[in-house]
């Protein structure tokens, strides 16, 4: 135990000591990056400064040379008024010497009215009217030359302005706002070199002044210098070999421990497994019991469900036979089912009484015995049913419940067209009745020497 703890105490200032050179390898690499961190920082820092030096000298001008480009575009809009105006002079005085021309005098005797004229209007003197010209065009010239002046001072203007452009986009650039603001970055820039100075020194003390978690790595070492004071590497050896025997030992004990603990472990599994099998019959039980209930006092045949889907159907088909029985106009009003004693039995109600089955005529049986089979048909037709089949439904039918047959498949065939077609599928002796009736197609099949013959009437 003594040699355990000894041992535990020796590890603790090896793990130090480890801690200690990783301390001190992580206060290097630490100190390197953030130096070449700071460098790029001075690196960009001097190169905002050196780009925005000049800017703020050159924004103070910006509105001397705007008024400036103003003026001169004013002064130069001025010329090119002035010179449009001499030109327009120009061009009257170069129509007034062509009509001068026209009007040179003979004999001192006007060229149009021949009467005598002492002396013409200067501006009918041909003379008088080129050197007019003369002077004109000549104030033209200075005017141009005017414009050429206003014209260099305007591009000087405009590439001064430009330069004050240019300096306001390199200050958005930078994102620099105010000259305050360049010279915090020029001061930063400053005590960054200063730092980089720290670490370029071996004292670890003076590296540590970089930055507040440099001081605190620095502070750590420190801190495991003085916790591995005294640390002996023969000394933790020699306790580590003395440990490696005893657990040698321990390890054929724990060996023979572990063969034992498995088997009981084993055990233990098997009778969880054993407990929750159990478990989870007694709970099978439980609902199997309960869907034995529910399957008795439900879904069986004298059940709730099965009763009241019984009791519709029934209901419906009632409905339904009662409908096609009011299109075979017998005195059968309506046909009503019911359940009895695991029976169904069947009351045809007239406008007074209850009529019994066997008071009804052969027809009238028939009659019956179709409404209920086209009521069953109807409810079927909710599954989509488009086809029916009839055996020899005339028989035992007079003449007119005959045609009044033909008169409910036909009827029933026109409603059932609003959903889905519903076909009829006959097999009749009489087929006199279909005629004058809405049937597609009627079918004779004849028994013959060489088979059955088939023929479309």
């Amino acid at each position: 135990s003594q040699i355990v703890s000894l041992k535990g105490k020796h590890e603790l200032k090896r793990d130090k000591i480890n801690q200690l050179e990783l301390q001190k390898k992580e206060l290097v690499r630490y100190v390197k990056e953030t130096i070449e961190g700071i460098q790029q920082e001075i690196k960009e820092n001097e190169r905002k400064i050196h780009d925005c030096k000049n800017c703020f000298e050159e924004l103070k001008l910006k509105t001397d040379f705007e008024r400036k480009l103003e003026k001169v575009e004013e002064e130069d809009k001025e010329v090119i008024k002035k010179i449009q105006e001499i030109t327009s002079q120009i061009v009257s005085l170069k129509e007034k010497e062509k009509l001068a021309e026209k009007l040179q005098l003979k004999d001192n005797k006007c060229p149009v009215c021949d009467s005598n004229v002492e002396k013409l209007n200067p501006f009918f003197q041909e003379k008088h009217i080129k050197e007019e010209l003369i002077k004109l065009k000549q104030e033209v010239d200075l005017k141009e030359k005017e414009r050429i002046m206003y014209s260099q001072e305007r591009d000087r203007f405009v590439a001064e302005l430009q330069k004050i452009r240019d300096a306001e986009a390199t200050l958005r650039a930078h994102s620099i706002k105010t000259k305050e603001e360049l010279v915090a970055i020029q001061n930063n820039t400053e005590i960054k070199k200063e730092k980089i100075s720290l670490a370029n020194n071996e004292n670890l003390e003076e590296i540590s002044q970089i930055d507040d978690h440099t001081k605190l790595i620095f502070r750590n070492i420190l801190k495991l210098e003085l916790e591995t004071k005294g640390f002996d590497e023969g000394e933790f050896k020699n306790l580590k070999d003395s440990i490696v025997e005893k657990r040698s030992n321990l390890s054929q004990i724990d060996q023979h421990m572990g063969g034992v603990l498995e088997k009981i472990e084993k055990a233990k599994k098997q009778s969880s497994v054993i407990e929750k099998s159990i478990l989870e019959l007694e709970k099978v039980k439980k609902y199997m019991s309960r869907l034995d209930k529910i399957q008795s006092s439900v879904f069986s045949r004298d059940g709730s469900v099965a009763t009241s889907l019984r009791s519709w159907a029934l209901n419906s088909i009632s409905i339904k036979a009662s409908d096609y029985l009011s299109i075979l106009n017998t005195k059968i009003q309506r046909i009503a089912l019911s359940e009895k004693a695991r029976d169904v039995s069947i009351a045809c109600h007239s406008k007074t009484e209850v009529l019994e089955l066997e008071s009804l005529s052969g027809g009238e049986k028939v009659s019956v015995a179709l409404a209920l089979r086209l009521g069953m048909a109807s409810l079927l037709g909710a599954s989509n049913l488009n086809l029916m089949i009839l055996d020899e439904p005339t028989t035992h039918l007079d003449t007119e419940r005959k045609k009044s047959l033909v008169d409910v498949l036909s009827q029933l065939s026109r409603i059932e067209k609003s959903q889905l077609p519903m076909q009829f599928l006959i097999i009749t002796h009489d087929a006199e009745i279909f005629e004058n009736s809405n049937v597609e197609q009627i079918y004779k099949f004849e028994s013959g020497e060489e088979g059955s013959k088939v023929t479309a009437l």
